[in-house]
């Protein structure tokens, strides 16, 4: 899988995990004799969905260029408890120094896709897409977007800086929501204009407004079929806001938001309760 242009920390991001752990230097892995070449293989403890490539391949790049890793899995691919993942070989002292940043890596990038997968899996069929947020681990915002992407999901802004996101306390500083979108205009920025909606007055407002995107926040089931329709009708029309839900939807309950008629479902919990997948290294004689 290409990585998206917004992924332009891959380098440091693994310099840092390696300075971090490797420090002055691996004690324990001067054990090893110097010349000693090893082998080693890394599995899947448990199903899982894989993403997280790059930044292995990142490791072992930074560490030692003479470490020749064979994968046997591609990002998106679902694996199974002890399926082989890749190979690794090179100078042993290498691959022992290099395997905790590598599986760091590749068990929580590989966590958030399997936990995507599994939402994306839960609306089959509804048309509806489940969506990232900003709710991510420090340092990873990145990385984990991209883990969004192999299992299934799509990316919403990547931060700040690449959208406006009008939320309740902008709606209260501006002094309401047509006034919050009006300033939003003005400012020209050249990002979509996305607009979060408390009610269906606040909904309409910004169907009027013709924003890009309508996040209408914790509505139950009636009122967000409302808010559907308003939306689709507003696009009938001509008008182009695309309507996503947000508010704490799990997997239980997902697919009965998916089948109000939504377009999006944000899931925060995809990237920000992240249980790692559990992946083993082992030297093969």
């Amino acid at each position: 899988m290409k990585l998206p242009a917004y992924v332009k920390d891959l380098e440091s991001c693994v310099a840092q995990a390696l300075a971090e752990d490797v420090g002055s230097g691996d004690v324990t892995a001067r054990l090893v004799a110097e010349p000693e070449r090893g082998r080693a293989r890394v599995i899947s403890r448990e199903a899982a969905v894989i993403a997280g490539r790059p930044w292995v391949d990142a490791v072992f790049r930074q560490l030692d260029a003479r470490v020749q890793l064979h994968w046997q899995v591609a990002e998106g691919d679902s694996v199974q408890p002890d399926q082989v993942l890749y190979t690794l070989e090179g100078p042993a002292r290498s691959l022992l120094t290099g395997e905790r940043p590598a599986l760091n890596f590749l068990q929580t990038l590989s966590g958030t896709a399997t936990s995507v997968r599994r939402y994306v899996d839960a609306v089959a069929g509804t048309g509806c897409a489940i969506v990232d947020t900003r709710k991510t681990l420090p340092g990873l915002r990145n990385a984990q977007k991209y883990a969004v992407l192999c299992g299934g999901g799509v990316n919403h802004r990547i931060g700040l800086y690449d959208g406006i996101l009008i939320k309740e306390n902008h709606v209260a500083a501006a002094g309401g929501i047509r006034a919050a979108i009006a300033a939003a205009r003005a400012l020209n920025a050249g990002v979509p204009l996305m607009t979060e909606a408390e009610d269906l007055d606040q909904v309409r407002a910004a169907l009027e407004a013709d924003v890009d995107l309508l996040l209408v926040d914790d509505f139950d089931h009636p009122t967000l079929r409302e808010a559907v329709r308003l939306t689709r009708a507003h696009r009938a029309g001509g008008g182009r806001t695309v309507i996503e839900y947000s508010g704490g939807a799990t997997l239980e309950t997902v697919r009965g938001y998916a089948e109000c008629g939504v377009d999006r479902i944000a899931i925060g919990a995809i990237t920000k309760h992240v249980r790692a997948v559990d992946l083993s290294m082992r030297f093969v004689e």
